[in-house]
């Protein structure tokens, strides 16, 4: 067996579009993935990159399944997860999980810090009541967070902590791979390094395998061992990261490199 945990291939998903020709029966689509092709380690870190609009987060969900792709094959541990049904899907499910690009939107308001954490418990039947109450303090723990905080709900933190608690949900069940979708984005530049820090230490701490998106090219350099670059649904160039920054062979990768802001105070 491989030590491969993921592979993509020639995963497509295009969705149809109304036609601007009036009165025209004419299907029209968006490819917004077409034709991927990339392969994961186990305990690596996989940046993927590319403009709004390229089609990262559609295939983020296409891996995870919330979306269906129109063909093509997503082999997660030698397995083609689109093949899978009932409880052996959910079995896969337990280990692929994900950080979402908007901690104001990723959490449900109605529920307290303690029951979005302790949500993946319930979905998955592991553990009994005082269990989870036991994981979720270990949760809060080991994401920066004080215990105190359980009862509380999501409006009453910042974005930073915020993503924490996402990042708290997202490790509960210790899945084997997390999709992180832009998952700094949306944050200041002080708290996207404290982010990327905790996600570099829980990587360590329990053997993690990320798939990191986003359009932040000096972010991406900071976390991956391996880079992908899309452009309009497909994959132009893949490589070791330092590979990809010191020689871009793809046209379109090198005019996002000459787009990173050089820190220059003079």
């Amino acid at each position: 067996m491989s030590n491969t945990l993921l592979e993509v291939k020639n995963v497509k998903k295009h969705f149809p579009i109304k036609s601007k020709k009036m009165f025209s029966n004419e299907k029209q689509y968006v490819q917004a993935v077409n034709g991927v092709s990339f392969s994961i380690k186990e305990g690596e870190t996989f940046g993927l990159v590319g403009e709004s609009g390229c089609g990262k987060s559609t295939l983020a969900r296409l891996i995870m399944g919330l979306i269906k792709a129109d063909s093509g094959e997503i082999n997660f541990q030698d397995e083609n997860f689109l093949n899978l049904r009932g409880k052996e899907l959910r079995k896969k499910r337990k280990l692929m999980q994900m950080v979402f690009q908007k901690p104001f939107e990723s959490l449900n308001p109605k529920m307290t810090i303690g029951e979005i954490i302790s949500a993946p418990f319930e979905i998955h039947g592991v553990y009994s009541r005082p269990e989870r109450l036991k994981k979720v303090k270990e949760l809060l723990d080991m994401v920066g967070l004080s215990q105190q905080y359980i009862n509380r709900y999501p409006h009453e933190f910042s974005g930073g902590q915020r993503q924490r608690i996402g990042i708290a949900r997202a490790i509960a069940l210790r899945p084997k791979l997390v999709i992180c979708d832009e998952a700094v984005s949306a944050l200041d530049v002080s708290i996207q390094s404290q982010i990327l820090n905790l996600l570099n230490d829980l990587q360590k701490e329990f053997k993690l395998t990320y798939l990191f998106i986003s359009h932040d090219l000096s972010v991406v350099k900071h976390v991956s061992d391996k880079i992908g670059v899309m452009y309009l649904g497909e994959m132009v160039e893949v490589g070791k990261a330092e590979e990809i920054y010191k020689k871009p062979q793809h046209p379109y990768t090198q005019a996002l490199l000459s787009a990173i802001p050089l820190p220059d105070p003079t």
